[in-house]
C-alpha cells in the first residue's frame, strides 16, 4: 500500500501512521473471519463417494454452531430482524413451504403456476400495504440492492427512451450504497446532496438546484440506515411532479413500519409524485432472507424495468428481473411468512420496535459524552462523540464487550438498528448500561484505541485523502471471506 503514496521515508508522519493502523487491521482480518473453525479444515474437493444423510447432516450441523457473535441474544445491529425456535408454528410453516417448492423456479410459470401466483399476490399485498392501488405493480427482488438496483435500471431506461443520452440521478448523501452500485453498473451520473446536520435528512432545496434537463430520478429515504432519519418524502415528490422526474422511496427499512407509525410522515403511494418504492420483505417483513419488493406507481415505469430479446436462437426471451432463474421457494416462504403474521402482526412487530427505539434513544440522550443523530424515533439510533469522547475509541470499548454496533462515517458515529431481537426482555438495558460504563471508563483513561480493530480502522480510513487504499483494505477483507482458515503453528 505504502506505493500509492510513495516511499514510507517520504510520507508523512500521518501517512504512515494510517499505514500502520491499517496493516495492523489487514493483520488481524484472517483471525477475525476465522474465529470459530477451530479444526482449521476447508473443504476444496467434491468427496469421491457422496455422503450418506446422516454424515451429511452432522455436517450441515457442524458449521450451523460455528462459534460467532450471540446475535440470538441481540448483540448485533440489524443483520437478523427474526428468530424462531425450531419447534415453533413459524418454522413448521417453512418446512412445509420448503418440502413443496424447493424446486420450483418462476421463470417458468407454466410448470409452477403456484409460484407465479404466489409472486403477484405478494407484491400486491405490499402494493396494498404502501397506499397503492389497481395500477400499482412491480416485482419481487433477492434483497434491498436488487430492488434498487431495478428501480435504477428502469428509470435509466425510461431516460434514454426520452432521448436523454448522459442521465444523472440526484440522491442524498446518506442514500444507501446500492445506489452508488447502480451508478456504476448502469452508467448513470451520481449527484449526492448534503444532509442537514441535525436532523440529517436530505437538503430538499439543494436538491431542487441539482436539477437539469438530464436528471432521470431523485431519491428519498425513509428511513435511511445510517441514522434512521426520514426525508421529506412529500417534498421531493413536489419537485419530482414539477419538473416530470420519477421519485423513488426506498423504504427498505421503513416498509413494513411506518404503515403502523402513528404520525408517521407521508413516505408512500399515497403522495403524488412517488413513482416506485422499495421495500424490503426480508427486514421488517420477518420473512426468512432472501426477498424483497420494487414497485411503481403504473405498468409505463414497470416495463422499463423489463428485458426482452425477441430474435435469440432460443425463443423469444424476456425476464422481468436481472435475474433468469429464480428461487421459488424464497417466493414461496415470503408468501407464507407475510400471511401468517397478517397485519395485526406486522403492528405489535412496529410497536415493539419503535419502543425499543424511543427507550434507547432517550437513554443515549440523558449520557453527557454522547449526542444522538437526527429524531431516532423508528427503527435506528444513531450516535456520536461529545465533550471529549472519542467515538471511534468508544466503538472500539463496545466492541470488547461483544455489542456489534455499526461504524458510521462522515461523520464519525455509530449505530444500532433494532430488531425484534432488541426486544427481548433486558437486552435494551444491557446496552445503556455497557454504553454508560464505557462512557464512565473513557473519563477515567487515556487508553488508546486499540490497533487492529474496527473501530480503528474506520477512524483512521475517513483521513485517507486517496480512498483507492480504503478500496485496497475492502477487497481484502472480501477476498479473506473466500480463504481457507490459516494452519495452526502450534
Amino acid at each position: 500500500m505504502g506505493v500509492i503514496f510513495g516511499s514510507r521515508d517520504t510520507a508523512t508522519p500521518q501517512i504512515v501512521c494510517i499505514l500502520k493502523h491499517i496493516s495492523s487491521a489487514q493483520a488481524g482480518l484472517t483471525a477475525a473471519i476465522h474465529h470459530g473453525d477451530e479444526d482449521g479444515t476447508f473443504l476444496a474437493n467434491l468427496p469421491e463417494e457422496g455422503l450418506s444423510v446422516e454424515e451429511t447432516i452432522n455436517e450441515i450441523r457442524k458449521y450451523s454452531e460455528m462459534e460467532g457473535s450471540d446475535w440470538m441474544g441481540g448483540r448485533c445491529s440489524g443483520a437478523v430482524f427474526h428468530v424462531e425456535d425450531a419447534e415453533s408454528n413459524e418454522m413448521q410453516i417453512y418446512r412445509e413451504v420448503c418440502t413443496h417448492f424447493a424446486w420450483t423456479n418462476p421463470l417458468w410459470p407454466k410448470l409452477f403456476p403456484g409460484v407465479r401466483k404466489m409472486e403477484a399476490e405478494i407484491v400486491k399485498m405490499c402494493a396494498s400495504l404502501l397506499g397503492g392501488d389497481k395500477d400499482t405493480c412491480g416485482t419481487m427482488s433477492t434483497g434491498g440492492t436488487s430492488s434498487i438496483l431495478l428501480a435504477c435500471l428502469a428509470h435509466r431506461n425510461r431516460a434514454l427512451k426520452k432521448g436523454i443520452q448522459f442521465p444523472e440521478m440526484i440522491i442524498p448523501e446518506s442514500a444507501h450504497a446500492a445506489f452508488i452500485k447502480a451508478a456504476e453498473i448502469f452508467r448513470i451520473k451520481l449527484i449526492r446532496i448534503p444532509v442537514d446536520r441535525t436532523t440529517y435528512r436530505v437538503d430538499v432545496q439543494k436538491m431542487k438546484n441539482a436539477i437539469s434537463s438530464r436528471t432521470c430520478m431523485l431519491v428519498g429515504s425513509a428511513v435511511n440506515f445510517p441514522t434512521g432519519a426520514h426525508d421529506e418524502i412529500d417534498a421531493i415528490a413536489r419537485l419530482g411532479l414539477k419538473y416530470d422526474i420519477p421519485v423513488h422511496v426506498d423504504a427498505c427499512l421503513g416498509g413494513f413500519l411506518l404503515p403502523f407509525v402513528v404520525n408517521a410522515r407521508p413516505f408512500d403511494f399515497r403522495v403524488d409524485g412517488v413513482t416506485s418504492m422499495s421495500a424490503d420483505t426480508h427486514k421488517y417483513g420477518l420473512t426468512p432472507k432472501g426477498s424483497s419488493v420494487v414497485l411503481y406507481r403504473s405498468k409505463e415505469y414497470l416495463h422499463h424495468q423489463y428485458f426482452c430479446d425477441p430474435d435469440w436462437q432460443g425463443g423469444i426471451y424476456a425476464s422481468s428481473t436481472l435475474e433468469g432463474s429464480r428461487a421459488g421457494l424464497n417466493i414461496a416462504l415470503c408468501w407464507a411468512s407475510l400471511r401468517y403474521h397478517g397485519v395485526a402482526g406486522y403492528r405489535k412487530t412496529a410497536n415493539a420496535v419503535v419502543t425499543a427505539t424511543i427507550k434507547l434513544r432517550n437513554a443515549i440522550a440523558e449520557i453527557s459524552g454522547l449526542k444522538l443523530m437526527g429524531d431516532c424515533d423508528v427503527c435506528v439510533v444513531g450516535w456520536t462523540g461529545d465533550k471529549g469522547i472519542n467515538i471511534d475509541h468508544f466503538h472500539s470499548l463496545m466492541e470488547k464487550k461483544k455489542w456489534g454496533l455499526a461504524a458510521l462515517q462522515f461523520p464519525s458515529g455509530v449505530h444500532l438498528m433494532v430488531t425484534m431481537l432488541h426486544t427481548q426482555p433486558g437486552v435494551i438495558e444491557a446496552l445503556v448500561r455497557d454504553i454508560k460504563l464505557t462512557v464512565e471508563s473513557m473519563r477515567n483513561s487515556k487508553q488508546a484505541i486499540e490497533e487492529g480493530s474496527t473501530a480503528a480502522l474506520y477512524g483512521m480510513a475517513q483521513k485517507i485523502p486517496d480512498r483507492s487504499i480504503v478500496h485496497e483494505f475492502a477487497y481484502t477483507y472480501l477476498d479473506t471471506c473466500y480463504t481457507a482458515p490459516p494452519i495452526s503453528s502450534d
